[in-house]
């Protein structure tokens, strides 16, 4: 197979050297993060459930999940829900297979229930949720095409990737992360829905973060302000071991003490009252939202990790710039993956793939355009690889 494999020289400003830099990202309570993380889980568990019945991942996509945000009445020392957040499981799945139908909304109820538990101590499975499953059988053509054993691309779609990350986005990623772990373990108060976005101005990073509140361990106004200055201490902190970068950091400025405004909510998330969510609105698979960076808008969460390129070339494309960066170190600043499928084609030989390298200055462009050729070659050839990882739960799409 020819591959397509085309690796050229691009010359323009590194983003990291720009004077201007955007970076997002949605932790793990937002709305769309939620959406996204049901809808990997119940496809993780049909997969599995697939598997242990017929040896193989059978067609599937479950990433069309959407969040219909509830209602609830904070205080402090504890408010209530008023009405249930309504989460409806969207999407298609093999349902029968020579007569025999399968427990396919049972499996992925079951995955929804134990992803929800488990990631948010603060929601009330039994009062604060509606769960629905209306995920039901796929298309003949489309199962035609996922079913054939030569792993036909199941889309004319395509995905991107790039490597290093910047400053900025390690910054991002990582805050969030320690706001939603070990921050977490400390300050019982501060909930899963997190958003952290930063503007870099030079070099200075300015963090903005939003953080739910949980009511119940919150008796009155001044531990509110308190808990606030302590987070605010604390993520500065965090943070400012990520970069050798000047950070300033605000923690919830909608905020008005004068007003009596405050981010509480029962649950630690804003989808109980009336923030609502969807696959694909938020983090790629690599965590971020980067207006800076070359992005693709397929949702990867919940799609088959089979033929489903809008999933496996966002992935891959991630994989393959990240393994030439690390190959490189200082020598290449920057790598740019994008892979094109065409439906109907085996996904391990893309229409287009394109990886794009900016050297540093002195480099050798010629070995790391040779290198850059093999290692996109070698994960084309390994595509399988992908798709065991994704089923083992061992990479994330959000």
């Amino acid at each position: 197979m020819t591959k397509n494999i085309i690796v050229e020289k691009i010359e323009y400003t590194p983003v990291e050297k720009q004077q201007v830099e955007l970076v997002e990202r949605k932790g793990i309570g937002h709305p769309d993060s939620i959406a996204d993380g049901l809808s990997e889980s119940v496809s993780r568990a049909l997969c599995k459930m697939y598997i242990e019945r017929y040896g193989r991942v059978l067609h599937h996509n479950t990433d069309e999940t959407q969040i219909v945000g509830g209602q609830s009445s904070p205080k402090f020392g504890g408010g209530d829900m008023l009405e249930p957040v309504y989460i409806l499981l969207v999407g298609r799945a093999t349902t029968e297979v020579n007569g025999e139908r399968l427990p396919h909304r049972a499996t992925a109820v079951k995955a929804a229930n134990e992803y929800l538990k488990s990631h948010f101590p603060n929601l009330d499975m039994e009062t604060d949720v509606l769960l629905d499953c209306m995920i039901g059988k796929g298309s003949v053509d489309l199962t035609a095409v996922y079913d054939s054993k030569k792993h036909l691309s199941n889309d004319t779609s395509f995905g991107v990737g790039y490597a290093p990350y910047t400053q900025t986005e390690t910054v991002v990623l990582e805050t969030e992360r320690y706001i939603n772990g070990a921050m977490k373990r400390r300050i019982k108060e501060s909930g899963e829905d997190v958003k952290v976005m930063a503007s870099r101005m030079g070099d200075t990073i300015n963090l903005t973060v939003a953080c739910a509140m949980v009511d119940r361990y919150i008796p009155d106004k001044s531990h509110y302000v308190s808990t606030i200055e302590e987070m605010k201490s604390k993520i500065h902190d965090f943070a400012c071991k990520q970069t050798d970068l000047n950070v300033n950091v605000d923690v919830n400025t909608a905020d008005d003490y004068k007003r009596g405004v405050y981010y509480l909510t029962v649950t630690g998330l804003s989808m109980e009252n009336g923030d609502d969510g969807s696959v694909g609105r938020g983090n790629r698979c690599n965590g971020l939202i980067t207006p800076f960076r070359p992005m693709s808008m397929e949702a990867s969460a919940g799609k088959n990790p089979i033929t489903h390129v809008g999933k496996l070339y966002n992935i891959l494309s991630k994989f393959i710039a990240e393994d030439i960066s690390k190959a490189a170190g200082s020598e290449l600043l920057e790598v740019e993956v994008r892979i094109l499928s065409q439906i109907g084609k085996p996904i391990n030989n893309p229409q287009t793939c394109s990886v794009q390298l900016l050297p540093a200055p002195g480099a050798n462009f010629k070995k790391w355009q040779k290198e850059a050729r093999s290692i996109a070659d070698n994960w084309l050839e390994n595509i399988d690889v992908v798709t065991k990882k994704i089923v083992n739960g061992e990479v994330s799409t959000f």
